[in-house]
């Protein structure tokens, strides 16, 4: 039968780069481990076989978190083969392993946001002042709207409301919602735009695409590290640019459903973890501050 694996990938849309990356390495040593079992393709394997590869996982000292995600891209993969109609059932269907380790997001210290909004003025050299541009509308989007970096990356020109201080990006599952711009995002983007863009088209960039590389295509999530690589003191994610934004809102008294709303969470729990995060915060200054703690 086969695997359909290259299939399997391009329907992968709504997903990071990192995450299809990962999906397809889960899938792959799954095919691998089952080689010596004589199963040549999925319509071979069962919900026992998919278990007893869990259970082996944890054998072998594979984290908790590193089998949550195996059965979720396990889970995603039988049931991709189900509704192509390549598989009358899905093995993997209520397929569960342990969460992972609940680990608090890192937010930003003051001192870490600086060199990253704030840096010092570029060379006076017409290439330097628009990367400038571009990379301070970059960070001020990441932080000042908390929106994902595979959203800031497929943001179109369109869905750019300077007039109305707003964007309406594409989050996961191509779910669109509206997200403010913060004055500092709106001003970026408007110098990015209007003085820095053009510079960067060529003949064959994508017309729609907000944000482009040097070579003219359409700036990507590695781009995106590369940007903070550049600036960081330390090395920093992209991601904990968004982290930090939902933590300041809840130390600020922001609600924590309109926060959910603002990031784009489909579960008010995913968004919960962000409360853990001020309370830790709290908790340090109090210890680091305080005569009597």
């Amino acid at each position: 039968m086969g695997w359909y694996v290259d299939k399997f990938e391009l329907s992968l849309t709504d997903l990071a780069d990192s995450t299809v990356v990962a999906y397809l390495h889960d899938v792959e040593a799954f095919i691998k481990w089952t080689e010596p079992l004589g199963l040549d393709g999925p319509d071979a394997v069962d919900r026992l076989r998919l278990r007893r590869h869990l259970a082996f996982m944890a054998t072998t000292n594979k984290s908790r978190r590193t089998i949550a995600r195996r059965a979720a891209a396990l889970r995603r993969y039988f049931g991709w083969l189900r509704r192509r109609g390549l598989l009358p059932t899905d093995p993997s269907a209520g397929l569960s392993a342990p969460k992972g380790e609940a680990r608090l997001p890192r937010v930003l210290r003051p001192d870490e946001m600086r060199p990253l909004l704030d840096p010092p003025a570029p060379p006076d050299d017409e290439l330097a002042i628009a990367l400038r541009r571009r990379d301070d509308a970059v960070l001020e989007l990441l932080y000042g709207s908390g929106i994902r970096v595979a959203e800031l990356s497929g943001l179109d020109v369109d869905e750019v409301d300077l007039g109305r201080s707003r964007l309406q990006v594409r989050g996961k599952g191509s779910k669109t919602r509206l997200v403010p711009l913060s004055e500092p995002g709106a001003d970026a983007m408007a110098l990015w735009l209007e003085a820095g863009r053009e510079g960067f088209v060529k003949a064959d960039s994508p017309a729609a695409a907000v944000f482009l590389n040097r070579r003219g295509n359409r700036l990507s999530p590695r781009d995106v590290r590369r940007i903070l690589d550049r600036r960081a003191a330390a090395p920093t994610h992209p991601h904990a640019l968004r982290h930090t934004f939902a933590t300041h809102l809840l130390d600020g008294g922001a609600d924590l459903r309109v926060v959910q709303e603002l990031l784009g969470h489909a579960d008010l729990t995913t968004t919960q973890r962000y409360t853990h995060v001020s309370k830790e915060r709290l908790r340090r200054v109090f210890d680091e501050t305080h005569p009597r703690a």
